[in-house]
């Protein structure tokens, strides 16, 4: 019995060449292409260098003792570990830390609310005058706070007299739930614009939803992103003022920024101490960033094709 074999079928003419093209080929990397890289790492490493300078200044004088501390050695390591500073900072700042969080989150969840409320009406219920009194509410966002502190002290002023209850925190939560409404507004209504279907909204209302019902029911439980991004946003913005602090409270009733200042403005200033308070302050909003700032980012994103 013999065996045959069958030969291979010869390559049709310029297949080899055509298999041949379709390998990935090695990216050739010129000289400039490699200096510039350099070049760029550089530069990013050197404004990197320049932005951890004064953090790590301060990081290291909130561990050295008074005695220790001096400008010429400002750069040096301690030469032993000193938490005198922290426990006089935490001593100091523990009271404003509390009111001040309280501020931040109040703040934040009233604005939010309000906002995704007026969100929801701008992008899906139209009225007449709508796109007018809506650029009202943006027109809020422009005005900075030195144009209305004289007459919103004094309008305060008059309000914590017949109202006692509202003084301190309470007033400065009111005043930057106002100075919020406008860009929460802002972000929900772009939000909605694109994450929630005009035609769901209008099979609810043939359905016989009211406005509170659609809002309650349909749009806030797919609200979440928007409201990571508003109350991210409120909480630093409310953490980090000073200036509402300085016109609408004292050192008893204001936030931990007022108190900063009173901790770093004293005659025979304690630098390990100063440092250690500027630490324990930025602490809150630099968490917040560290662990939410993917969902900020994606938040904020959600609305800008709209």
């Amino acid at each position: 019995m013999t065996t045959s074999t069958v030969a291979p079928p010869a390559p049709l003419e310029g297949e080899g060449s055509a298999l041949t093209s379709l390998k990935p080929r090695k990216k050739t990397v010129t000289p400039g292409e490699v200096s510039w890289r350099v070049i760029r790492m550089a530069l990013l490493i050197f404004f990197v260098a320049i932005i951890l300078m004064p953090i790590y200044v301060v990081l290291v004088t909130s561990f050295k003792s008074p005695a220790d501390f001096s400008v010429v050695t400002a750069w040096n390591l301690p030469e032993r570990l000193s938490f005198d500073g922290w426990a006089a900072a935490w001593e100091a700042l523990a009271p404003a830390l509390v009111r001040s969080v309280v501020l931040a989150i109040s703040s934040a969840v009233f604005a939010s609310i309000l906002g995704s409320m007026n969100g929801f009406v701008f992008s899906k219920w139209k009225f007449p005058g709508a796109d007018i009194i809506f650029t009202m509410f943006l027109f809020g966002m422009f005005i900075p706070y030195q144009a209305v502190m004289i007459p919103l002290q004094a309008l305060m002023i008059n309000m914590n007299q017949s109202m006692p209850f509202l003084s301190g925190v309470p007033t400065l939560i009111i005043a930057h739930v106002i100075y919020g409404i406008p860009i929460c507004t802002l972000i929900f209504r772009n939000y909605y614009a694109t994450a929630v279907p005009t035609d769901i909204i209008e099979a609810a209302r043939v359905d016989g939803a009211g406005m509170w019902s659609i809002f309650t029911k349909i749009v806030l439980p797919v609200s979440a992103p928007a409201f990571v991004v508003t109350m991210i946003w409120q909480f630093t913005s409310a953490w980090n003022d000073f200036l509402f602090a300085l016109f609408l409270t004292d050192r008893n009733t204001g936030p931990v920024t007022y108190a900063l200042q009173e901790l770093a403005s004293a005659q025979n200033p304690d630098y390990s101490r100063m440092m250690a308070g500027v630490l324990v302050a930025s602490l809150p909003t630099l968490l917040v960033y560290i662990f939410l700032g993917r969902y900020f980012v994606s938040g904020l994103m959600s609305g800008s094709v709209k």
